[in-house]
């Protein structure tokens, strides 16, 4: 078994730079996070107000700047949490890594594909750091423990799923028989439409059935809709029961920025590197 080799420390400045961007145990990390938490916000609601007709006919110019400031400001920000790492790429292959890349991309983007830049709403994503910025650890564990729920469920919501979609085809193709395009079932593709509005209990209502047989099959969808509902609530229910409910703290890795680790942990889970207590080295 081969040994982790050691990783290089990080230079004081980027030392610096990580405790400011990643830790939010000092004065600096705190406010450089609350910060960057509400201009997340402020540029969401940016984007949200960017697709408004009228406000966007008065004060398109400038909100276009504002867009343009702020997905400067992130990228800037995203190249900085690239530094001061000493894994850049583990980390941007991390969920907020990929999240933080999302939510510059957008802009870049609508350069070559207008309208692309509501996209940037994806921004709100980066708001889920506000657990580990406000310090509340309990939070982080009860999100780790609905994760390992949802996780131990997958292959049952899979089978689960197969089982729905299976049936909808069927009902959908029994539907098309009964009623066929006099009644607005135009073809297969269109009743297994109305057997998912139907089954999910949606009811959009632009597609019914109008045959006394069409109509008692709705019924059976309907009332099986209910049942199929509780389901996949269920599986994960039980799952959430079984699953444990560890402490983990707000310290981020110096190494590949992972974070969620236990109070007590001395190594990274993710990368083995020693974890610097409440950020300090």
């Amino acid at each position: 078994m081969t040994r982790r080799q050691p990783q290089p420390a990080l230079t004081p400045w980027r030392h610096w730079l990580h405790t400011i961007i990643f830790e939010a145990d000092t004065p600096g990390g705190r406010a450089f996070d609350i910060l960057l938490l509400i201009s997340i916000i402020t540029s969401v609601i940016v984007v949200m107000l960017d697709s408004v007709s009228q406000i966007n006919a008065r004060y398109g110019p400038q909100l276009a700047t504002l867009e343009w400031g702020f997905t400067i400001l992130f990228t800037l920000e995203y190249l900085l949490r690239l530094v001061s790492v000493r894994q850049p790429l583990t980390y941007a292959r991390s969920f907020f890594g990929i999240v933080d890349l999302l939510a510059i991309l957008p802009t870049y983007l609508s350069l070559l594909v207008p309208g692309t830049q509501y996209l940037l709403v994806v921004r709100v994503l980066r708001l889920l750091r506000i657990f580990r910025v406000l310090k509340l650890g309990q939070y982080l564990s009860e999100s780790r423990t609905l994760g390992q729920a949802l996780l131990a469920s997958r292959r049952k919501i899979s089978v689960f799923l197969l089982t729905v979609v299976t049936l909808v085809i069927i009902v959908g193709a029994l539907m098309y028989l009964v009623e066929g395009e006099a009644s607005g079932f135009n073809d297969i593709p269109t009743s297994i439409y109305w057997a998912v509005v139907t089954l999910t209990t949606v009811g959009y209502g632009d597609i019914a059935p109008r045959t006394p047989l069409g109509k008692a099959l709705a019924v059976g969808v309907m009332l099986l809709g209910y049942g199929i509902i509780a389901v996949p609530t269920g599986i994960v229910t039980m799952e959430l029961s079984r699953a444990s409910e560890p402490v983990v703290s707000t310290q981020v890795c110096p190494v590949c920025a992972a974070e969620g680790h236990d109070t007590d942990a001395r190594y990274c889970k993710r990368c083995g590197s020693l974890l610097e207590p409440n950020g300090q080295g």
